[in-house]
């Protein structure tokens, strides 16, 4: 069998990844280019994408023997599921790939909003040594005894919690599945969980409920001491009412590894804001997470090929 790899580039800029074991032929392209989808899957019987558009009319256009679709991630929004069914193709996705490093830089950025080091390091970056000379100038906090409010209670949302509480923060959790609370652990709607968080940090997948599930109005009942975490997907914030709410000081900051538009535009202004964090979407880019990556997309094909599927999307 045939396995095409799409958006290379994406997932191994560093050279350190192998797909060659996929399958017992390999064809590995750096983008992921429509121009030229029908000359590089003519032959295909499996395509490995990396949150490239797939739509309808491309599926329409697949050769008849490709039959299994892997996005090479959690997310799957990028493909059109319904149309992957009616042509009898098998989507499937690698998800807790990247669990960890992903929960790790949620709880990095409330360690790093909590104690100012955005600030501090922009201070160093320009020659400012007033920290050292005046007793610390930024303000500098715990975390312990804070309130983190989680939304969206997946698998990454999970292992924040465990950690935050290990932190000794308290807990409040709004989700579609609510569980029975236990100590320092609640389960609360999304309006309290926005009214009485320090910190609220999203892990929920992109729907059509949860586009802007944080808008103008969810940020103004925020506490103004409060800061926000997406490690999730960017348009679950509405960006310009973030960027109004940070600038006009409704919230205290904003730590970002998630776009609405990736790789955020030059001229955005959350670039101009000093209480924001940004990074370009690397929570999943760990030199760990992506050999696990290659890892589960591997047992995807074998699982097929077996005809046992396994993680089934479609």
């Amino acid at each position: 069998m045939k396995t095409v790899v799409l958006c290379e580039k994406k997932m191994n800029y560093d050279r350190l990844l192998d797909f060659s074991s996929l399958s017992e032929e390999v064809a590995v392209y750096e983008d992921a280019d429509e121009t030229k989808m029908a000359g590089r899957i003519h032959d295909a019987d499996i395509l490995i994408t990396k949150e490239n558009p797939v739509t309808a009319e491309m599926i329409a256009s697949f050769p008849p023997q490709l039959k299994l679709i892997v996005e090479a991630g959690t997310g799957y929004n990028n493909i059109d599921i319904q149309a992957a069914k009616e042509h009898g193709i098998t989507v499937c996705n690698a998800p807790a790939y990247s669990s960890e490093s992903v929960r790790e830089m949620a709880i990095m950025f409330i360690l790093m909003l909590s104690s100012s080091m955005q600030i501090q390091s922009a201070m160093l970056a320009r020659g400012d040594h007033a920290n050292f000379t005046d007793h610390l100038c930024v303000q500098h906090n715990e975390v312990c005894g804070k309130t983190l409010g989680v939304i969206g209670e997946g698998h990454i949302g999970s292992l924040v919690v465990h950690t935050a509480l290990s932190l000794g923060m308290n807990i409040l959790i709004y989700t579609r599945t609510p569980k029975e609370d236990r100590e320092n652990v609640r389960y609360v709607s999304l309006d309290e969980v926005l009214r009485e968080s320090d910190y609220v940090t999203l892990h929920c997948p992109l729907t059509d409920a949860t586009r802007h599930i944080i808008d103008a109005e969810a940020l103004r009942k925020m506490k103004k001491s409060a800061c926000l975490i997406n490690t999730s997907r960017g348009a679950l914030i509405d960006e310009k009412a973030l960027y109004e709410a940070l600038r006009d000081g409704e919230i205290a900051g904003a730590a970002l590894d998630v776009q609405e538009t990736e790789p955020l535009p030059e001229d955005s202004p959350l670039f101009t804001l000093p209480n924001v964090i940004l990074t370009p979407h690397i929570g999943w880019k760990a030199a760990d997470s992506r050999k696990r990556l290659v890892g589960i997309i591997r047992q995807n094909i074998e699982a097929y090929r077996s005809g046992r599927p396994i993680n089934v999307v479609s």
